[in-house]
């Protein structure tokens, strides 16, 4: 009896106390004087993006955890950046990476970081952001360069070679035949042994029999310059070659051979204009290994280049057999261009054999006009 009491006795205590709460809200909310509305000011919205996009530069950049790595000081020169240009967004997934890029003493000379920059530029962290430093050069530049793209050998003074396992041009064509045998490469196109070769002759006698001129183009992973350099001297076209510096010096092998190198990774827009080029091809670095979203962007980014009429290039890509037929032409397909050459074949390599794997050359037409 005495239990049931007290407890009633608490009831009446809670209700109590909840009345005089509700009483004293009712009194506080006809007591404060209402707000008067905000102004609304009109703020461009070219200037809010790039307000938020400075806000999130410096949240990622500031962002501190447990990670010693996150909680490092934080570049001057990396906020300033960030102020005034923008920074890919995929760079702020790697923030210690990119705090060790942009450590440096403005105005002196830049620290040799070529593996660091390209570890962030595979990462996607593309394009780097600017550094107010020198950037270093070889202690004894050659006074002239070769004026033939196909030298006798590359002057192994116009590299710098302290980050590289080979120290010279003649232990890269000892390690890396494929690469950096310039006659090698060179005969591989312009011979024709089966199906899968197109000899670069061959090519610019189709684009004559369409009435189509090529004098401007792209080398999608086109290494030292090889295809570059012989559109050049036989045919006086200008190719850019996009490449990396990926445990071997080939940006500057191709200016070394008076050639173009561009300096992007495969998931970067080319930094040309819409319309403008007349052949993209793609070599060997355009593979299965590749992301499909990737590849996907990849390819109609090659079709805003491409002028209308203008050719794409796949040159011994490979995949296995069954994605070739489910995934790739279809995804090709779908840029609805001419099929001027469509060879397969079976990759009869290792790695070839084990994974079912094929090659195939096409070259594609894109059409005149959408």
């Amino acid at each position: 009896m005495a239990f049931a009491m007290g407890f009633n006795f608490l009831l009446l205590l809670a209700m109590a106390a909840t009345n005089i709460l509700s009483l004293y809200h009712l009194s506080l909310t006809f007591q404060s004087p209402k707000p008067s509305p905000p102004i609304p000011i009109h703020i461009p919205q070219h200037l809010l993006r790039h307000l938020n996009d400075i806000r999130a530069t410096i949240n990622h950049l500031t962002a501190s955890t447990s990670d010693p790595k996150r909680t490092s000081p934080v570049p001057h020169d990396l906020i300033l950046h960030s102020q005034v240009a923008p920074i890919a967004s995929s760079c702020h997934r790697h923030p210690y990476l990119l705090r060790r890029y942009m450590n440096y003493t403005p105005f002196s000379t830049c620290p040799y970081d070529l593996d660091l920059q390209e570890t962030l530029i595979l990462n996607g962290c593309h394009p780097l952001p600017r550094r107010r430093c020198f950037s270093k050069t070889p202690p004894k530049p050659t006074s002239s360069l070769p004026l033939n793209p196909f030298p006798t050998a590359l002057p192994d003074s116009s590299v710098i070679w302290t980050k590289y396992s080979c120290k010279s041009f003649a232990c890269l064509l000892q390690n890396n035949p494929i690469d950096f045998d310039l006659n090698a490469r060179r005969s591989s196109l312009l011979k024709y042994a089966s199906e899968l070769d197109l000899p670069v002759n061959r090519f610019m006698q189709l684009a004559k029999s369409a009435n189509f001129v090529i004098r401007l183009g792209i080398d999608i992973g086109g290494g030292t310059g090889t295809f570059a350099a012989l559109m050049k001297i036989f045919y006086n076209v200008t190719m850019l070659t996009t490449t990396l510096n990926v445990n071997a010096p080939y940006s500057e092998a191709a200016v070394a051979r008076g050639l173009m190198p561009l300096h992007v990774p495969l998931q970067q827009r080319l930094p040309v204009f819409d319309g403008t080029m007349d052949l993209v091809r793609c070599g060997r670095a355009v593979n299965r290994w590749i992301p499909l979203p990737v590849m996907e962007f990849m390819f109609y980014d090659v079709d805003r280049v491409l002028r209308g009429g203008g050719y794409l290039w796949l040159d011994r890509f490979f995949s296995k057999a069954m994605d070739l037929e489910e995934v790739y032409e279809p995804m090709i397909g779908k840029l609805g261009y001419k099929k001027v050459k469509w060879a397969v074949a079976n990759k009869t390599d290792p790695s070839g054999l084990k994974n079912g794997e094929v090659y195939l050359t096409a070259v594609l037409q894109k059409p005149v006009s959408r």
